[in-house]
């Protein structure tokens, strides 16, 4: 059997970039090839968007060189893109560089002007003989999915998050051979993140990315590349193969490694305990939450305390919510919620951008008043406020005195402390890094040092909006640790969805229109609850005669003609990869595989499942729209 030939799409030989007397790295080579779907981790400040940029051609390197294969097409995915603000979100789509956009665009042209029946033919044949149709509905549905369906926008009137969807949208538009990107999930709500993550995991990308979200690496990639230290390393696996390994090469070197190897042990730890990936098996819905929240609470409890915080003790009361209410125009976020908060609570906050997260925050802390409702906060409660904005520095600040004016020490029983200079330390600031000015750390160096300023003021009642952007996986690991030491309350807003699971015991899911569900249990656990409602919705609701006459009722729904046939499709997909991952899943149970054939079935097991959600999603989608 002839070996399938590597093709190497990039080369990266000997580069080496410093600024000053600061050296990032130095004589790094490595390549990419086609098939190759690369996470690329390294702490905070060490290089990891430089080195994008290098790859990118935004910078150049000191030494050393990159070279790309000839005629390759790549697209940069920044996280500040660079878009023309004066175009509107179709004519930035339409002018990028893919020949089928083209085609889409005269054919939409050609369909507002039917009479012109010459060049609505020429049209109509030119998106056969580029294959556009599928192409025009993967336009929309990505368009669709990443919530910019205002297509006249103007890109000057967009906002940050909004921007980086576009830029990324554009850049699956594109097709290329190699997509680069620098966090790719920041800016998207948890359902956008669960989609592109699909996407990547089953279709043939080549991708090299910088990415925080541990889930997305450990479902997405097959290699894992680190920067440590200045030197390279690279991993053949994904995520949890990345930890087991690291954790492999750290036991074997000299070097006073304690920190590090135990943060990676523990992560490698708890990624053992957890399952795989969720299936969408049909089940019954789950009504009662028992189970679900026990486990909850055993999660937590396998963790063992380490750092015996001293905080002011939580009395009684804590904080009450009283049927507070809340909108913007005509924008209900939420309507007669109430809640009173228990010691030790850990609740994680869930829900799509603009349902009110951080309005419900604001509302929380007293810095924003209900429209009706009050809350009632106990005399011993404390808050610790992590929000979005980020932290003040004054000109010529250090690292230290920052941290100083907001606290010199947090309390320990029996008399212990954690002084300002080891809350630093814990959270990876050496003793040197401490004394550099403020304007010299990176912007994942200063979310860090904004964090410490919160942590050293030892609140009872912390807060937390979004608080794993910009941070790197070590970064994550410690305040993983510190957040399950932790004994008082804890709020948690993110989409970050390993953290998610990680530290909190149940969710409050901001779902739109005013309503706000408590769920018993990590976010995981609620996207099972989830999938077993879209199973069930579909098999209740959907007779088998329905599916061979959806062109008899095409005129009573208000689906587009390639919706209703995208429709027709999915239904057709969803039995086909059901019944393929049954006969799998019997495999499983009577073939004797080696570990080798294990792995691969796995691997192709997954794809189905992950294929399988989306399409049920997508389907689900059309579904209301055919009902509304």
């Amino acid at each position: 059997m002839q070996k399938k030939q590597t093709v190497n799409y990039l080369s990266v030989e000997h580069v080496a970039k410093s600024y000053g007397e600061r050296i990032l790295f130095k004589d790094i080579s490595f390549g990419i090839n086609q098939g190759q779907k690369i996470g690329f981790v390294a702490k905070n400040g060490t290089g990891k968007t430089s080195l994008l940029n290098i790859l990118s051609g935004l910078d150049t390197p000191d030494e050393g060189s990159v070279v790309y294969r000839k005629n390759l097409k790549v697209a940069f995915l920044s996280q500040e893109p660079n878009l023309d603000t004066s175009l509107s979100i179709e004519q930035t789509i339409f002018a990028s560089d893919n020949p089928i956009l083209a085609v889409i665009d005269s054919y939409e042209k050609a369909i507002l002007k039917p009479e012109e029946t010459e060049n609505y033919q020429a049209a109509f044949d030119a998106m056969d003989a580029y294959s556009a149709w599928d192409f025009e509905t993967r336009y929309k549905q990505i368009l669709f999915k990443l919530k910019l369906e205002n297509l006249d926008k103007k890109v000057g009137d967009l906002s940050g998050g909004q921007k980086k969807r576009l830029a990324l949208a554009n850049a699956l538009l594109t097709q290329p051979d190699l997509l680069v990107m620098d966090e790719p999930t920041n800016h998207l709500d948890l359902e956008m993140i669960e989609w592109l993550e699909a996407l990547f995991a089953k279709e043939n990308f080549t991708l090299f990315m910088v990415t925080h979200d541990r889930y997305f690496l450990e479902r997405v990639c097959n290699e894992i590349v680190e920067l440590d230290e200045g030197n390279l390393y690279s991993y053949k696996g994904n995520y949890s193969y990345y930890l087991d390994k690291r954790d492999a090469r750290i036991e074997t070197q000299t070097t006073e490694t304690g920190k590090a190897k135990q943060l990676y042990k523990k992560e490698l730890e708890w990624m053992r305990r957890q399952p795989k990936a969720r299936t969408t098996k049909s089940k019954s819905r789950i009504d009662d939450f028992s189970e679900i929240k026990d486990k909850a609470h055993q999660r937590r409890n396998d963790h063992e305390v380490q750092l015996e915080l001293n905080m002011e003790r939580l009395g009684t009361k804590v904080v009450e919510i009283h049927k507070i209410s809340k909108s913007y125009d005509n924008n209900t976020l939420f309507n007669g919620f109430e809640y009173n908060f228990l010691r030790g609570e850990r609740i994680g906050i869930i829900g799509k951008n603009g349902t009110g997260k951080s309005t419900f925050l604001n509302i929380l802390t007293g810095s924003l008043q209900p429209d009706s409702g009050k809350v009632v906060i106990g005399d011993t409660v404390k808050f610790g406020y992590y929000t979005q904005r980020g932290i003040n520095i004054k000109e010529g600040q250090k690292v230290i005195d920052v941290i100083r004016e907001f606290g010199d020490y947090i309390p320990l029983k029996k008399g212990r402390q954690i002084s300002a200079q080891g809350l630093l330390e814990r959270f990876l600031f050496d003793r040197k890094k401490q004394y550099d000015f403020v304007d010299k750390l990176s912007g994942g160096e200063r979310k860090r040092l904004y964090l410490c300023t919160v942590l050293i003021q030892n609140p009872n009642f912390l807060i937390l909006d979004e608080p794993t952007n910009d941070l790197d996986i070590v970064t994550l690991n410690v305040l993983e640790s510190f957040l399950l030491d932790f004994p008082g309350c804890l709020i948690v807003v993110s989409h970050d969805r390993y953290f998610m699971d990680k530290v909190v015991d149940h969710l409050f899911v901001f779902q739109g229109g005013g309503e706000v569900l408590d769920f018993p249990g990590n976010y995981s656990d609620f996207r099972t609850y989830e999938d077993s409602k879209i199973s069930e919705k579909r098999n209740k609701d959907t007779p088998k005669t329905e599916k061979k006459n959806w062109k008899a009722t095409e005129t009573t729904t208000k689906l587009s003609y390639q919706q209703q046939k995208e429709y027709n499709r999915l239904e057709k997909d969803i039995a086909r990869i059901e019944r393929e991952r049954d006969e799998l899943q019997q495999k499983f149970a009577t073939e004797e595989w080696d570990n080798e054939e294990i792995n691969k079935q796995s691997k192709k097991l997954q794809n189905m499942i992950d294929s399988l959600g989306e399409k049920e999603m997508r389907w689900f989608e059309l579904s209301e729209k055919i009902e509304d």
